[in-house]
């Protein structure tokens, strides 16, 4: 069973990690902001879930323990898949899925895609009581700028150009923390002609 992978990022996009680890390239399925809160060439460590069935073999991958715990419970209702699952955690922060289970407010789930009206219920009955855990201020694994480049991606901008000219604005302000204040410089040195 591998339990987690420390490597090289060969690739990262969408949601699939490559982690080059002493020449063995493992694709590892992660959510979308896993996937842009690293870069190529950079070296991560992922905690990783090994599914197994009868005619696939998949991995998938956290940025720390508390996620990959979260996964394990999701996937322990009845009607959740490894799909199911890494769909919620891409949508909700451990903290939100606990707060949704603690307030027995299944519509949080409901909003996820694939999760229907019964598996939303069954998550919250199923999870009462099993998350007391989950710290109530756990970051998202964003990078810096990872929330930028989705917003410009959003608001129509080519991604391989929003990118440079992102990495441009976060070199250019390396103490810079703030998503408005990194957006606002962004769209400023994107200009409109650069829209799709």
């Amino acid at each position: 069973m591998i339990a987690s992978l420390r490597g090289t990022v060969l690739e990262a996009l969408g949601t699939t990690l490559v982690v080059d680890v002493h020449g063995v390239g493992y694709a590892v399925t992660v959510t979308p902001d896993h996937a842009l809160s690293v870069r190529s060439g950079e070296e991560v460590l992922v905690h990783t879930a090994m599914v197994v069935r009868e005619d696939d073999m998949s991995l998938f991958g956290f940025p720390d323990r508390e996620r990959l715990e979260v996964f394990d419970l999701l996937r322990g209702v009845t009607g959740v898949g490894p799909k199911s699952a890494m769909g919620v955690l891409a949508a909700l922060a451990p903290e939100e899925i606990a707060a949704a289970v603690s307030n027995d407010d299944d519509a949080v789930f409901r909003r996820v895609s694939g999760i229907g009206p019964k598996t939303a219920k069954l998550i919250v009955v199923s999870l009462t009581g099993k998350l007391i855990a989950v710290r109530t201020s756990a970051p998202r694994p964003t990078a810096r700028g990872a929330d930028v480049l989705v917003a410009l991606v959003g608001l129509g901008y080519q991604e391989r150009a929003a990118q440079a000219v992102l990495d441009d604005v976060l070199a250019a302000r390396p103490d810079e923390r703030q998503t408005a204040v990194l957006l606002r410089a962004a769209l400023a040195a994107l200009g409109p002609q650069t829209v799709r």
